[in-house]
């Protein structure tokens, strides 16, 4: 099982960390629930969640405000404030306690919300914008949970002037102008922390995942602008700056684990073991690493991949579970 392999790669000094596109909640609660749950000591530095990366932006938000979306209640608000350090975080949910009119049908979830709002920094005041809500950035940390107020207010921003919430900029659908001028009058950047569609949930069949949430968001979009292009960025797996940034995770937990030995050496050989063809395998094959590591990509017949059925991307290798893809990873690694 897990726990088992996870223990015999620190006994046989195998460094290694944890790459999930899951989160929703910090990274110091998630090692310690996974710590508990496998009996394995893990550290925070080992684990990185699909919203890990984001941490390394607050620097450049520093006295702005975002807007974080996704998770249950307020749990993503915090990480991104008190574990990640942004300034000034607002959620969907303190929006539309402090202006229910602008999503008529959050009546339902009201009494959610109300466990959790919080007093916005200023008020949506498009009359002055001197003292009107601004955000600056758009994050999706986690899954969104009510859809319908995520989508409307990630759209009001992204067609409102320079990010004040309830304004429209001029410049929308100006064919004179690049992208006929939508998101180009200083709109906040938008950011997926994962792109999966689908997740291996307690249901028999994989469940509808962020990536759902961005698809049915790009239609709305589309409906809304005619199919203007939607700058946004996404992060986790599969995508590059996910793996470079785990890969240099993976780096520092070698360097912890021997010190000095080996400081500025490359990895030789990386193992990515994983459930998921679209995500895990697919970025593994993808990436290129900077320090020059070899990749290999392990799927495992465990999870979202149905045994039978084709993989979208082609694995180096498909094994029955965890503790076989280490076994292939160690033995493989012995060759030349």
């Amino acid at each position: 099982n897990a726990a088992a392999t996870l223990k015999s790669l620190q006994a046989a000094n195998i460094p290694f960390i944890l790459l999930t596109n899951g989160g929703g909640k910090s990274e110091t609660e998630r090692v310690n629930n996974l710590s508990q749950q496998l009996g394995v000591d893990l550290d925070v530095g080992m684990f990185v969640q699909s919203h890990t990366p984001f941490g390394d932006m607050s620097k450049d938000y520093k006295g702005k405000t975002v807007m974080i979306v996704g998770g249950d209640y307020d749990k993503c608000a915090r990480v991104a404030k008190n574990d990640y350090g942004f300034d000034s975080v607002v959620t969907p949910a303190d929006i539309v306690t402090a202006h229910p009119e602008i999503w008529p049908f959050a009546k339902v979830f009201r009494d959610y919300y109300s466990q959790f709002a919080k007093p916005l920094p200023r008020p949506v005041n498009p009359s002055n914008l001197a003292s009107s809500l601004k955000i600056d950035a758009i994050f999706v940390y986690n899954d969104p949970r009510d859809w319908g107020l995520d989508a409307a207010i990630i759209i009001d921003l992204l067609l409102s002037q320079e990010g004040y919430l309830g304004t429209l900029s001029r410049k929308n659908g100006d064919a004179s102008l690049p992208n006929r001028g939508y998101q180009t009058d200083g709109q906040p950047p938008l950011f997926y922390s994962n792109p999966d569609l689908w997740w291996a949930a307690s249901y028999h069949l994989p469940r509808l995942g962020q990536g759902g949430f961005r698809e049915a968001f790009l239609g709305l979009w589309n409906a809304v602008t005619n199919h203007a292009n939607l700058d946004c960025r996404v992060f986790g797996k599969p995508y590059q700056p996910t793996y470079e940034f785990a890969e240099n995770r993976l780096r520092m937990h070698r360097k912890q684990m021997f010190g000095q030995v080996g400081l500025n050496d490359p990895l030789r050989k990386v193992y990515m073991v994983g459930d998921n063809p679209e995500s895990d395998i697919a970025g593994a094959n993808g990436y290129r690493s900077p320090h020059g590591s070899e990749w290999k990509s392990l799927l495992v017949r465990t999870g979202v991949y149905q045994e039978g059925t084709e993989p979208a991307h082609t694995p180096t290798a498909i094994v029955d579970g965890v503790q076989e893809a280490v076994q292939w990873a160690v033995e493989d690694a012995r060759k030349q």
